[in-house]
């Protein structure tokens, strides 16, 4: 017996016929109040999402990516929450709906898939129910037809013999198929948007190459809209569209792809690109980490938030919030001292010359490497366009391994001993 279908509440037109982007965010803010104080997870973040199209997220973990794409579904609690701005989602506001108004949404219009499966899915229900509920509450599917919607959906997944992982628990998958029902359960309901919310942590580079893939083949299958969540600019390096980097709750840079990394501004978004490890860097060479910590959103400092971790920051930095700025069509950045400007690089040299800690570490670094800002870009670059193999340009060089030989404990003659020296007890 099928469940009865909810009747949606709104209407929403086909993607195709639309005349506007897929995701319309305009200055929107997340406050958390806090004893502590408020937190601003989300501080003004803007950005357009057509359809067909990805838009990677890319930023350090306490960047406010997570918190954005519950802001952005409604998936927050309302205790001591403060959201403003605004969020269009095929010519319907979501910031204005109700919870109930929003299950019209979820589901059938936009998913997510959640960063960590183990805790995502329900531990005590098999994963045949957990795909057909959606299908037969959403859809209105008799129980037959929601079943063999699942078992298609498993399979559309890569999952092998989907009939029998119908009836497995989630503890009884690996990590990689846990994460492919995901994706089934947030793909069930032919969604027009969904938000990845880093779908590939704790995978293997394998794994992860899988998962992106395929993600990748049901978006153009189904021309959806994608927002990719990542800590790895690598990741996103051919995979999105647009790519907006966050930094303390705010995007402060955002551009196409290619242009992003061919013609970087922002010093956070550089710092990310020096990160990556390269197969042309010896063994045993120390990655180029950001030094210093992300700010606390409970206590933001004044002026540019990065700019304690900043090798180009000058005393305005200290003071004046940078405004967004534009380098290109579609190119926005937050930064006084851009990098790749005459005064970007006076900056940097100033702060040299002046013996500040994060300049001489960026200096030093790249001295160490022989290895410049340029080389960055262009390496980045050829990533992109795919003159180089994505894959091969990311990953860590194999470390040899070295076993040292095995020394016998020396055992001095006791009392416990034959006549021939062999030890008869006591032995370890």
């Amino acid at each position: 017996m099928s469940p009865r279908r909810r009747r949606p509440h709104l209407v929403f037109p086909d993607a195709s016929e639309l005349e506007e982007p897929l995701l319309d965010v305009q200055d929107l803010r997340t406050y958390f109040h806090t004893a502590r104080g408020v937190v601003k997870a989300n501080d003004g973040v803007s950005f357009t999402l057509n359809r067909g199209k990805t838009l990677g997220v890319v930023g350090e973990s306490g960047s406010g990516k997570t918190v954005l794409t519950r802001s952005i579904m409604g998936l927050l609690p309302n205790i001591q929450l403060e959201r403003s701005g605004s969020v269009r989602f095929a010519g319907h506001e979501l910031t204005s709906l109700t919870a109930h108004q929003l299950r019209d949404v979820w589901g059938t219009q936009m998913a997510v898939i959640f960063q960590d499966p183990m805790t995502a899915l329900n531990p005590v229900v098999r994963v045949d129910r957990q795909l057909t509920e959606s299908l037969r509450i959403r859809l209105g599917l008799d129980r037959r037809a929601a079943h063999d919607t699942a078992i298609a959906l498993l399979g559309s997944v890569g999952i092998p013999a989907p009939e029998q992982r119908m009836r497995n628990y989630p503890h009884e998958l690996s990590g990689g198929m846990r994460q492919r029902v995901m994706i089934a359960i947030a793909l069930a309901c032919g969604p027009k948007l969904v938000l990845a919310d880093e779908p590939t942590t704790g995978l293997d580079v394998t794994l992860q190459a899988q998962i992106l893939d395929l993600l990748a083949s049901l978006q153009r299958e189904r021309s959806m809209g994608m927002i990719l969540v990542t800590h790895d600019l690598g990741v996103v390096a051919n995979r999105a569209d647009d790519i907006a980097v966050m930094y303390a709750g705010r995007i402060v840079e955002q551009a196409p792809t290619k242009d992003l990394f061919s013609h970087t501004r922002m010093p956070y978004t550089e710092a990310l690109l020096r990160s990556i490890p390269r197969l042309a860097d010896p063994s045993h060479t120390r990655l180029r980490a950001i030094p210093g910590r992300p700010p606390d959103l409970a206590s933001l400092p004044d002026g540019c938030p990065f700019a304690p971790r900043c090798p180009y920051a000058q005393d305005r930095c200290l003071t004046d919030d940078p405004p967004p700025r534009t380098a290109g069509a579609g190119h926005l950045f937050r930064c006084w001292f851009p990098v790749g400007s005459p005064e970007g690089e006076d900056a940097l040299a100033r702060n040299v010359a002046a013996g500040v800690p994060a300049a001489l570490a960026f200096t030093g670094a790249l001295a160490g490497a022989a290895i410049s800002v340029t080389t960055v870009s262009v390496t980045a670059t050829a990533v992109v366009t795919g003159s180089l193999a994505p894959d091969a340009s990311l990953v860590p060089p194999a470390v040899p391994l070295v076993v040292p030989p095995v020394v016998p404990p020396v055992v001095s003659p006791g009392p416990a001993e034959g006549a021939n020296g062999d030890a008869t007890a006591g032995e370890s």
